[in-house]
């Protein structure tokens, strides 16, 4: 396995980053602990998650990962994991519960909040590389960068990172947080594969020119680009089709 440093900091982390968002409604619980274990005897040591996977605004993805870390055998030592924060979340743990308004976004409240969620249900003391799963123009940047600053300083969590975002919002987060002598972001998780090459217009430069590593994520388009065979799962209808 390759290993790299994570944008502009001393971190190494493996080529090869394994996803986890069908972990739970697609992949059980045993399949996902096998699939971890098998990653790490490849020397994948780098896992991104979100606290929405799972898609039952509970955390179950996020659970999972905990329940793997908890078996011991330097599991957590060894892996590098990243999160993410915004999307909703339900009120409570149980079943059905209704969702609040102060449950997602990226209010210092929440993130603070939904940080410590993600503490519990990976059954960890802090978070590798945590990230803003989509841009919050509702909440003015610097409450942001603050929340994330006293999280860091707590040690709660290492490093910083977004997702989905544009180049602008690049600049202005790290702008603002050079002007403000905080770290800044130092990762941006996009879309990008052979017909989603967006990201080259403005987020690679603005990646590179602030120090980010590009995690990209979909880069087998949905599973169009996977070769399976008609009538296996392949997308091969609307705009996929078309670009065929």
């Amino acid at each position: 396995m390759q290993y790299t440093n994570l944008g502009r900091t001393g971190l190494k982390v493996s080529r090869l980053c394994l996803g986890t968002m069908n972990f739970g409604p697609k992949t059980d619980e045993p399949t996902s602990h096998a699939i971890m274990d098998r990653a790490h005897e490849h020397g994948i040591n780098f896992f991104d998650t979100a606290d929405v996977y799972g898609w039952d605004g509970t955390g179950w993805t996020e659970r999972i990962i905990g329940d793997w870390f908890e078996q011991g055998g330097e599991r957590r030592e060894k892996t590098i994991i990243a999160t993410k924060v915004y999307n909703p979340m339900k009120g409570s743990k149980v079943e059905g519960a209704q969702e609040w308004p102060n449950r997602k976004g990226l209010s210092a409240r929440w993130i603070k909040e939904a940080c410590e969620d993600s503490l519990r249900r990976l059954k960890t003391d802090y978070i590798d590389l945590y990230q803003m799963h989509h841009i919050d123009r509702s909440v003015p940047t610097d409450e942001i960068l603050e929340a994330f600053e006293l999280l860091h300083k707590q040690g709660k969590v290492i490093y910083f990172g977004s997702s989905n975002f544009g180049g602008w919002h690049i600049a202005r987060f790290n702008e603002r947080a050079e002007a403000r002598h905080m770290t800044g972001l130092v990762t941006e998780q996009s879309i990008y594969h052979l017909l989603n090459r967006n990201i080259e217009l403005e987020v690679v430069p603005a990646a590179e020119h602030y120090g980010l590593g590009i995690i990209t994520w979909g880069p087998l388009g949905g599973g169009l680009l996977a070769g399976k065979p008609e009538g296996e799962g392949r997308r091969t209808e609307g705009w996929y089709a078309e670009a065929r």
